[in-house]
């Protein structure tokens, strides 16, 4: 029994430390959930029944609430299911369709950043040629790789994840995370290593850099500007960065957290890091957008 135990699941050992607060946490989390997909959903349907709004910012901010209804159905399910469970196991398949699902929601969400950075950086940097260079089919481009780029990158990383033969079934974490999973192997992981590094740099690293390139530009530009100028420009890029800047903290905290030893954190700072980042930008998106974009705001209210 434990062969295969061991063989065909994995145990998450961070829901033994929520204890009794598990009720609490599950009202709390269906809640959010609830929330989520009802504030994207209605950011899609706003953004895509209004005419006025199938320009190329919005329907970049409409695939960021996709991306968030993606990410959110493929995490909070199970996430729940296992609130109110006293067994915390997942089938090997299941772990792994988790870890897919959760990680390239997380990185569709930085590409998705990153063309919308570009879209902006045009928009103020060579406002005459915006629209000759933001056409139907370079949104359409631009969508596509934001979407293909993680989705065959995360599946190339897990496929040589889902062969380590396995010497331990402990996940401390409160879902599959790849690196979780790569420790408990049996043998020499360097290929795997090599594979999660450059996966890194090309759906994390680079397009950070490009956000960060491309906003040193768009405040170099606002420098020399009228404060007219600066307020339009401000009004449009607020939102961008503030979802770029919660993302980011996000990220950084399930970074630090998967490379630390758990046993030395507090428990409940554990698991809220552990959720930062899947949780709180589907959340905030739709708030930040919602209520910064007059275009949006007033639809919304016209919608009620």
């Amino acid at each position: 029994m434990e062969n295969s135990t061991l063989s065909f699941y994995f145990r998450f050992t961070m829901f033994a430390n929520i204890g009794h607060y598990r009720f609490m946490a599950f009202i709390f989390c269906l809640l959010l959930f609830i929330f989520t997909i009802f504030t994207n959903l209605l950011m899609i349907v706003v953004i895509s029944q209004q005419i006025t709004l199938h320009e190329p910012m919005y329907i970049f901010i409409a695939c960021l609430s996709v991306n968030a209804l993606y990410g959110s159905s493929g995490f909070f399910p199970r996430f729940l299911m296992d609130l109110l469970s006293d067994t915390h196991l997942i089938s090997r398949p299941a772990c792994f369709t988790q870890i897919y699902v959760i990680y390239s929601y997380a990185s569709c969400e930085l590409t998705v950043l990153s063309i919308m950075a570009y879209d902006r950086y045009i928009a103020v940097c060579l406002p005459l040629h915006y629209h000759t260079k933001m056409t139907l089919k370079t949104v359409v481009k631009l969508t596509a790789l934001a979407w293909i780029l993680p989705a065959f990158s995360l599946a190339a990383c897990l496929c040589l994840s889902a062969t380590l033969p396995l010497c331990g079934n402990e996940i401390h974490k409160v879902f599959c995370a790849n690196w979780n999973v790569v420790k408990l192997s049996c043998v020499n992981t360097a290929v795997n290593n090599v594979v999660g590094m450059l996966l890194t740099v090309t759906t994390i690293f680079l397009p950070l850099f490009y956000i960060l390139y491309t906003y040193l530009r768009i405040v170099a530009i606002c420098w020399k500007s009228s404060a007219e100028f600066k307020g339009k420009v401000l009004e449009s890029c607020l939102p961008h960065t503030i979802s770029f800047v919660i993302y980011s903290i996000a990220g950084f905290c399930d970074v630090a957290l998967s490379r630390n030893n758990l046993e030395v954190i507090n428990p409940f700072i554990a698991v809220i890091l552990s959720l930062v980042f899947v949780v709180i930008p589907p959340a905030l998106n739709p708030l930040v957008y919602g209520l910064k974009l007059p275009e949006i705001r007033k639809h919304i209210l016209r919608l009620f």
